[in-house]
């Protein structure tokens, strides 16, 4: 069911990404940066494994990753976690762990938008993306 996610998405909508940011630790100058950047996506498959490309102005990262297998991450603010990607429910559920926190980003196609809820602690944060 990844096919659903397959291919380049823009973002075109984002909701309480700074505070979500702050949750995550993220310092107030890349916080600044984060808040204007509007990254795009690309989510193919090779093989067993699904790769996440995101492309910005600021910096591009990739991860590639077999669903249900936990491995390592380095995010775009340089956080070095142990991530597992499982598919829920038609949902892309990612679970990024680092110095004994914890974050959960939720992917899901609906009405031909990805629409991706992310959660630390008590603090949610919506971005919606768009096919390209």
């Amino acid at each position: 069911m990844v096919e659903a996610f397959c291919g380049t998405w823009k973002l075109v909508d984002s909701q309480n990404f700074d505070e979500y940011m702050k949750a995550i630790g993220v310092g107030f100058a890349l916080r600044q940066i984060g808040n204007v950047t509007k990254p795009t996506i690309i989510i193919s498959e090779d093989g067993d494994k699904v790769v996440l490309k995101t492309q910005s102005t600021f910096k591009n990262n990739e991860m590639s990753f077999i669903l249900g297998e936990e491995f390592e991450e380095t995010t775009p603010d340089d956080r070095k976690c142990r991530s597992t990607v499982t598919l829920e429910d038609d949902k892309l559920v990612q679970v990024q762990k680092w110095d004994g926190k914890e974050t959960t980003f939720v992917r899901e196609v609906k009405d031909g938008k990805m629409i991706m809820n992310l959660t630390c602690n008590d603090v949610n944060a919506v971005r919606i993306y768009e096919k390209v």
